[in-house]
C-alpha cells in the first residue's frame, strides 16, 4: 500500500469531487482515478460509490478514512524524526558535571536545551573528573564538565568556567570578622579540601598556590564532597577551602570569606573524545554560544 495512495483516497474523501481533489494533489484527473482503483483492488473493497453526479464514501470508505489519516499522520511524523535527527534536534546526550556548575552553568545549559531543542533529552550525573574521564573513554558519557587542568589521553578539554576560593568558617569563628583572608591565616588551622585523587589537577595546582603565598596548612581530611565538607565545617570540627561556586549554597552555621590567591583561579572545562553525531555537534555548539569563555581558550 503505497503513501501516494493513501493520500489520494483521504484527499478525495475529504473533496468527495475527483476535479478538485486532483488539483490539491496536483495531478491529473486520469491519474487520481488509478490510484482509486489500485487502492480498492489492493484492498478487494469498494471506498467510493460515484455516478455521473456524485462521489460518496462506502461504508467501509468511512470506516477506512480515519485510519488512513491515522498512517498518513504517522509516516509525516517518522520523516520529521528522521530529518530532525539528522539536523541533531532529537536524541539523548549524557553529561557528567562536578559541583561548581550546579549554580550557574548547568541551569542556564538545561534552559537553553529545553527552550531551542526541547527534542533533545540530557542525562545528568554527578560524578568526579577521574569518574568521568573513565566512562568518556568508555562511551558512557557524551561530555564531562571537570575539573581542569586535565590532561588525558583521548580526550579534549575546553575551559568554560573560572572561580576565585573561598574559605568556609564557622559561624562562631573569629576569621569571620576579616573581609578577606591571606593564605597565611590558615595556619594551625585544621583544613579539609577536595582529595587529590577527585581532581590531581585541580589539587596540585592548589597546593602550589597556597606555597607561592606562604601558605603552611594543616590538612585535617581531604575529602571527595563540597557538601561533606561544608557539613563538617557547620559541626565546628575546621574550616573549608573551596571553589567559590561550590559555596554558592552555604548550610547553617557556616560564613564563607574570600581567600585572596592572587589572579590564581579554579577551573571547569568541558571534556569530550569526539564528536560523531548529529546531536553531540548541536550540544557542543550550545555550550559554546552559551559560554563565552569556551571560545577563548581551546585545550587539547
Amino acid at each position: 500500500m503505497e503513501i501516494k495512495h493513501l493520500r489520494s483516497f483521504v484527499t478525495l474523501a475529504e473533496e468527495l469531487h475527483f476535479g478538485r481533489a486532483a488539483q490539491r494533489l496536483s495531478i491529473v484527473q486520469p491519474a487520481l482515478s488509478m490510484q482509486i482503483k489500485m487502492l480498492e483492488e489492493e484492498l478487494g473493497v469498494r471506498l467510493f460509490e460515484r455516478n455521473r453526479h456524485s462521489v460518496t464514501l462506502t461504508e467501509v470508505g468511512a470506516i477506512f478514512l480515519p485510519e488512513a489519516r491515522a498512517t498518513l499522520y504517522q509516516s509525516a511524523h517518522a520523516a520529521d524524526v528522521a530529518r530532525a535527527c539528522g539536523r541533531g534536534e532529537i536524541g539523548r546526550v549524557r553529561l557528567g558535571f562536578v559541583s561548581s556548575v550546579l549554580p550557574e552553568l548547568l541551569p542556564s545549559l538545561i534552559r537553553a536545551l529545553h527552550t531551542r531543542f526541547p527534542r533533545i533529552e540530557l542525562e545528568l550525573k554527578d560524578m568526579p573528573g577521574p569518574d568521568q574521564a573513565s566512562a568518556l573513554k568508555n562511551g558512557q558519557l557524551d561530555f564531562g564538565l571537570m575539573r581542569l587542568p586535565a590532561a588525558i589521553p583521548g580526550i579534549q578539554t575546553r575551559e568554560v568556567l573560572q572561580e576565585t576560593f573561598i574559605v568556609a568558617l564557622p559561624g562562631d569563628h573569629p576569621l569571620v570578622a576579616c573581609d578577606t583572608l591571606p593564605p597565611t591565616a590558615l595556619a594551625q588551622l585544621p583544613v579539609f579540601i577536595l582529595a587529590r585523587r577527585y581532581a590531581p589537577g585541580f589539587y596540585d595546582e592548589l597546593m602550589q598556590s597556597l606555597a607561592r603565598h606562604g601558605a603552611q596548612l594543616q590538612i585535617a581530611t581531604e575529602l571527595g564532597e563540597f557538601t561533606t565538607m561544608l557539613a563538617l565545617v557547620s559541626a565546628g570540627l575546621g574550616v573549608g577551602l573551596l571553589p567559590a561556586n561550590a559555596g554558592r549554597a552555604l548550610p547553617a552555621n557556616v560564613i564563607s570569606r574570600p581567600l585572596e590567591l592572587g589572579s590564581y583561579r579554579a577551573t571547569t572545562g568541558l571534556a569530550w573524545t569526539d564528536l560523531n553525531s548529529a546531536v553531540k555537534t548541536t550540544v557542543f555548539s550550545l555550550i559554546d554560544e552559551l559560554l563565552p569563555m569556551a571560545s577563548l581558550r581551546d585545550k587539547s
